[in-house]
């Protein structure tokens, strides 16, 4: 295979106009011109024109005349889109050869993985998923809970517009929307009560699987994971030819431009590549030698630094070089470079290091490899077909091999011998043996040989080769078929018979074997060889000789086709037989001598002149094909300019400007990174054409910046580390030393400094905004350490603290209004739109068009301007809260939390000022605003930093008098109700009392409900209040029980005396209205400390002592009814007229009709007077203490009033209805109270037992003397009676 060649064409006198022409533009000097400004002229290291009559050039300007001005600015336009094209054009060609052969970066593997980037469109489709599933659309099994997550997380975050501006930023990925939902729903989980068996791990666990699912929609996985994979590929490492793709993107390279350029430079041939870098590297060299001898630096921040220039150019340089000593010769292989010091270039080295770079004939060696295959044997006649023959194959001076044995009829082998020599002429020889059949015979007989020379440029087919036959074999004509493959080992890169000779050495005009090889990837010699020899016979050691073509010499007989290699003093001429192995051999020496001097073969000239058919000559190498087709599509000059002729930082500037839009515009969340790839070529190409690293960082800054200030989201910490790199280098103070920093760097850092001072404290006053919900996470953080870097003096004194805090704090200050404002803007935006479709005229379509949101906005009444600040007061505490789950939090930097408490008070003062506003025009005595303190006292009482601090305490102050008079008004309408209510009182039951009552004690309970959920901050005022309510309540009690007290004794009073008096509803009522102000009475004016709780114990015993009175009274009515029962027996006591006179008309009637029983009627109408009373009580009052009480005194004080009566007759006999009426009296009330509960120890007092027995008594004696009771005893008293 024919060895490619470069086809870089330039010309000693080409090199010297570029060199002049470059001159100006050149970062060496003079002030930088920006890539961008590069494009429009040809300045700052755009393409350089080839000389004056180059047709690269620009064409010429037409003619005033030719046309109009719009013509000129079309002209002018298309010639600056073509330099723009060439400029990028030229600079693809070196990115390609970055890419080709790198030899300083690798593609890092230990970058953070950027995550997918969520578009708009995205956005809006998980927009509509969600709201699917909150409509309940999908099939997604959720729970009451995770659903008002997912609410709230829809409302917050995905309807947010700073998420919005996130996404537009580039800067929202799906595992930023994935983190901000599970941090919304940690605390919400935590809260959650505990259920057995279920830990909350497994709930999160489970809500952020739903919340995949939804977020994911009906797409399928498989297919999700198979995009995100192909997408990936970017971030991954990239193959060369995925490299290069992404860079013809980058600088808008055609594909047809790309092969083109690529063949031509020849970037699949490694030995080109290292070429290539061998001449930029020594040109490189020169242009520092140029500078030294011109003086011509660029502008250094002090005059001691340009020596130290040169320096580093030189230490840059020497540093490629041992990198590209220490690549491999060739790509893959295993060949182990020579350790040797370069000496090529007298200019830098010491000359006289010169004996130590000599090459010795020791230190080329070379290994080759050799496959031999034996394959058949011609012309074997003599021998008997089933003879045995073999074949031995043996490299001279090594080991013999022998072939499988086979029949005479059939001498086939392919058999395989490998060897391994360190000659390039070594001499194979292969014998043909057959065994002997004698019985005396040693040895076998041979019956033929052949002894070849192979080279790595002999045929690798097989071939037949004429054996030398043996003596005694009659076959003469005896041919072998083998093939012999001699591979060339990575470090020879040509070799061949050439005719030479020399001053030192070849002094001889004669035909040799050539060998070139390569020691290191900066020593080469060309050394010839003899045969069988391992070491050269004589060597030349490359370094600084020319190579070039050379008309045929005068005296020199042999060889067609010459060339020479030239030095100071020496010269040394070669020739060859053959056109094209002259190219191959001139191509392979001008890569090993790293000269700049491209050679032209002189049939190449030729063509150039004649300009004749375009077709390349046919003895010309594949590489020279390429070069003519690139010259036919004008790309020549870009293959073969000087890459030292071009201002790299500029172009540099440009392709970073570039790699960073392509990388802000792809599918990637980067923030401002560049993917392993970028960073690769970026890096090898800053090492390789002496990009400063300052003005890489500068630039990136920069650039950057002006994507941060157009709005893109960019990695603080980005920034910090490149910021960081040129703050070392212009303050001198980089890890690897002291360098040189020039003005223009300085003055350069200067500016970026303060723009990005600016733009750290804008995006800390805007980080609401800039950081929404923490995202980035850790950008505020890094922000803030960032910001501290910059407002550093130097780069080792560290800022005060209080100076960065003053700076941070004002922009929070700034930060508070900013963020007001527009929260302002939003909730008038909202109320306005609420308001004009809550406006009933919107409603009316004939007048739609007519209402406008300003209109309605004009109608701003106290009700209406108290509602907007409500609602503000939400979007407040909604934004503080968010501040603090958000922002409020950022390690290593403890002020920040209380510049952030500041800027809370400086958000909270700004409200106020709009509050105060709002309640100044409310009406007086409006309580209305007491949910505004409620709403915003809640969030503040619970904030350990907020709570009692300016906002809160002017809060405070604002409603302080508000709520003092709310309370004297509400004690005096309480107060009046009471008089008015018990004034008109019916004492009819509602719920546990009267109407009075209950409107007395529900007001209590609302008033005391209402401060207390004011949750007032200050514990002294809120135990005043407290205080003075549980007094109030108490006054209020004490004049409701004493109302009622009084009313109770007025409607004894007005009831009747007699066994028709009915225990009334509204003497239950005011029972209960009693027990209900005992209940109340411990819930309103119960308190902790020792006076109130003895206030609270005064009520108590009022209430007991009204209660005790109540039931003396209702006794005593009782009481009275009894006496008037016995009053009515009396009448019949022994003795009296009225007795005799009854008794006898009795008698004698009984004796015709029959009489009813006299008396009973009475006894009648006390029981049923006793029961019903009983009956009333017991169902309608509420308190069964007080029943049992008022039964025992019932009970107690009748049976005594009956034992006094009978008392008061114990020397009378009773008559006998007195006797009945008493019996079936005491016998009734015995029962009655015993069933409603009455304790039997009560029941049989000795009272009561004095009265039975004189009951008994008499009626012992009357049914002596009376014959009879007519079925009315004492006996069983305690038994159910069946009269009624």
């Amino acid at each position: 295979m024919l060895d490619p060649s470069s086809s870089e064409e330039e010309g000693d006198e080409i090199l010297e106009v570029e060199r002049k022409e470059v001159a100006a533009p050149k970062s060496t000097g003079g002030a930088r011109t920006s890539p961008g400004r590069a494009a429009d002229g040809h300045g700052g290291g755009g393409l350089q024109p080839r000389g004056r009559g180059s047709g690269g050039g620009p064409p010429s300007s037409p003619s005033p005349s030719v046309g109009s001005d719009k013509e000129k600015e079309d002209l002018e336009k298309m010639q600056r889109e073509e330099e723009e094209r060439k400029k990028r054009l030229q600079l693809y060609v070196f990115v390609m050869r970055c890419i080709a052969y790198p030899f300083n970066a690798k593609q890092p593997t230990d970058m953070a993985r950027r995550q997918q980037k969520i578009s708009k469109q995205q956005l809006q489709t998980v927009k509509e998923r969600f709201q699917l599933f909150l409509n309940g659309e999908t099939q997604i099994v959720a729970d009451e809970a995770f659903i008002n997550a997912v609410q709230s997380y829809y409302e917050v975050f995905l309807k947010s517009d700073r998420v919005s501006r996130m996404v537009q930023s580039g800067g929202c990925s799906a595992s930023d929307s994935r983190e901000v939902f599970k941090k919304h729903i940690e605390k919400r989980v935590r809260s959650l009560p505990e259920i057995d068996g279920l830990s909350k791990e497994t709930v999160l666990s489970s809500w952020i699987a739903k919340f995949d699912t939804i977020y994911r929609g009906e797409e399928d996985p498989r297919k999700h994971q198979q995009r995100i994979t192909a997408s990936a590929a970017s971030e991954l490492i990239l193959s060369k030819d995925q490299l290069y793709e992404m860079f013809q993107q980058i600088l808008g390279i055609k594909k047809f431009e790309h092969q083109l350029l690529y063949n031509a430079c020849q970037l699949d041939n490694p030995d080109e590549q290292a070429a290539q870098i061998r001449r930029e590297l020594d040109g490189r060299l020169q242009m520092a030698d140029q500078i030294t001898r011109g003086g011509r630096f660029p502008r250094f921040a002090s005059r001691e630094m340009e020596a130290m220039y040169i320096e580093e150019l030189r230490s840059s340089v020497n540093l490629l070089m041992a990198n590209l000593e220490s690549m491999p010769v060739s790509k893959g292989g295993e060949f182990k470079l020579q350790k040797l010091k370069r000496g090529h270039n007298t200019s830098i080295m010491d000359m006289g290091q010169e004996d130590e770079n000599t090459l010795s004939k020791s230190d080329v060696v070379l290994s080759f490899t050799l496959e031999v295959v034996i394959m058949e044997v011609h012309g074997l006649k003599s021998l008997a077909p089933n003879r045995i023959v073999y074949c031995t194959m043996e490299v001279e001076g090594g080991h013999k091999l022998q072939t499988d044995q086979a029949e005479a009829s059939k001498p086939t082998w392919g058999t395989q011998g490998d060897f391994t020599t360190t000659q390039p002429l070594p001499a194979v020889k292969v014998k043909l043996f057959t065994e002997s059949t004698g019985v005396l015979a040693l040895e076998d007989k041979e019956l033929g040989r052949v002894v070849l020379h192979p080279t790595p440029n002999s045929p690798k087919q097989s071939e037949l080769h004429k054996m030398t036959v043996s003596k005694g074999c009659p076959d003469s004509d005896l041919k072998i078929k083998l093939a012999i493959r001699m591979d060339k080992p990575q470090n020879m890169k040509h070799c061949g018979y050439l005719w030479a000779i020399g001053k030192n050495v070849w002094k001889r005009w004669k035909k040799r074997f050539f060998v070139l090889v390569q020691v290191s990837q900066y020593t080469f010699a060309m050394c010839s060889y003899r045969e069988k020899k391992a070491e050269p016979v004589e060597l030349l050691q490359l370094d600084g000789y020319t190579v070039d073509y050379t008309d045929p010499q005068p005296g020199l007989d042999g060889g067609r086709t010459f060339f020479n290699a030239v030095k100071e003093g020496d010269t040394v001429i070669f020739a060859s037989d053959d056109e094209q192995d002259r190219i191959l051999w001139v191509q392979a020496m001008y890569r090993a001598t790293g000269q700049s001097h491209k050679p032209v073969p002189p049939t190449q000239v030729q063509k150039l002149n004649s300009r004749g058919g375009t077709a390349p000559q046919l003895d010309a190498p594949i590489s020279q094909f390429y070069a003519d087709r690139a010259q036919k599509h004008g790309m020549d000059e870009f293959i073969s300019a000087n890459p030292c002729n071009f201002d790299h930082a500029s172009l540099f500037e440009l392709v970073q400007r570039l790699t960073l839009d392509h990388r802000l515009n792809d599918s990637y969340s980067c923030l401002g990174w560049f993917s392993p790839g970028q960073v690769f070529v970026l890096d090898e190409y800053c090492a390789r054409y002496g990009v400063r690293g300052c003005h890489r960082h500068l630039c990136y800054l920069s650039d950057l910046l002006e994507r941060a200030e157009n709005g893109a989201m960019i990695d603080p910490t980005l920034l910090h580390y490149s910021f960081a790199f040129c703050a070392s280098h212009v303050h001198g103070n980089r890890p690897d030393g002291i360098g040189t920093v020039t003005v223009e760097e300085k003055e350069r850092f200067e500016e970026i400094k303060e723009r990005l001072r600016v733009l750290l404290e804008n995006q800390i006053t805007h980080f609401r905004y800039c950081f929404p919900f923490g995202r980035p996470e850790g950008a505020l953080k890094a922000t803030l350490s960032l910001l501290e870097r910059v407002l550093m003096k130097d780069i080792v004194t560290p800022v005060p603290q209080e100076e960065v805090k003053a700076v941070i704090r004002k922009c929070l200050e700034q930060a508070a209004l900013v963020n007001y404002q527009r929260l302002s803007e939003y909730a008038k935006l909202e109320g306005k739109k609420r308001e004009m479709y809550e406006h009933p005229v919107f409603c009316l379509a004939s007048q739609v068009m007519d209402l406008t949101i300003q209109n309605v906005g004009r109608l701003v009444t106290p009700a209406k301007k108290l509602e907007d600040t409500i609602r503000l007061a939400e979007l407040v505490i909604e934004v503080l809260q968010q501040n603090e789950e958000h922002h409020a939090e950022v390690s290593a930097f403890a002020w920040w939390s209380d510049l952030m408490v500041e800027h809370a008070e400086t958000f909270l003062c700004l409200y106020s000022a709009d509050m105060d506003a709002a309640l100044e025009v409310q009406p007086p005595d409006s309580w209305d605003s007491f949910p505004l303190f409620q709403l915003l006292n809640d969030f503040l009482r619970i904030d350990y930093n907020l709570c009692n601090g300016k906002f809160h305490k002017h809060l405070q102050d604002l409603y302080a008098p508000l709520v003092v008079r709310y309370v004297d008004l509400m004690e005096s309408s309480i107060a009046q109700s009471i008089h008015r209510g018990f004034e008109r009182e019916s004492w009819e039951p509602v719920n546990n009392g009267s109407g009075t009552s209950e409107d007395l004690f529900w007001k209590l309970d609302a008033l005391q409900t209402f401060i207390r959920d004011l949750h007032w901050p200050e514990e002294e005022f809120g135990k005043h209040l407290e205080t003075r309510l549980k007094l109030m309540s108490s006054d209020m009690i004490e004049s409701c029980v004493k109302r009622t007290r009084a009313a109770f004794e007025a409607k004894l009073q007005k009831s009747s005396r007699a066994t028709d008096f009915r225990v009334p509803q509204s003497i239950c009522t005011m029972f209960n209205v009693m027990v209900d102000a005992k209940a109340q009475s411990a819930k309103l004016c119960a308190m902790d400390l020792g006076q109130e709780r003895q206030y609270h114990s005064q009520i108590d015993n009022l209430i007991e002592e009204t209660v005790k009175e109540m039931i003396t009274l209702l006794v005593a009515k009782f009481v009275v009814i009894l006496e008037s029962v016995l009053a009515k027996l009396s009448r019949y006591d022994e003795g009296t007229l009225f007795s005799s006179f009854l008794s006898f008309t009795v008698k004698a009637a009984s004796k015709y009709v029959d009489v009813p029983k006299p008396g009973m009627d009475v006894a009648d109408g006390y029981v049923t007077f006793v029961r019903h009373s009983q009956d009333m009580l017991r169902e309608k009052v509420n308190e069964e203490v007080y029943i049992e009480r008022l039964f025992d005194q019932w009970y107690t004080s009748t049976m005594n009033l009956i034992g006094t009566w009978l008392t008061d007759r114990m020397d009378l006999q009773l008559h006998v209805y007195q006797l009945k009426i008493l019996i079936r009296v005491v016998k009734k009330k015995y029962r009655d109270f015993r069933l409603q509960g009455v304790l039997d120890s009560t029941l049989n007092s000795k009272m009561y037992e004095t009265v039975r027995n004189r009951l008994t008594l008499e009626e012992a004696t009357a049914s002596v003397r009376e014959g009879g009771m007519q079925g009315i005893s004492m006996k069983d008293s305690d038994e159910e009676d069946n009269d009624n």
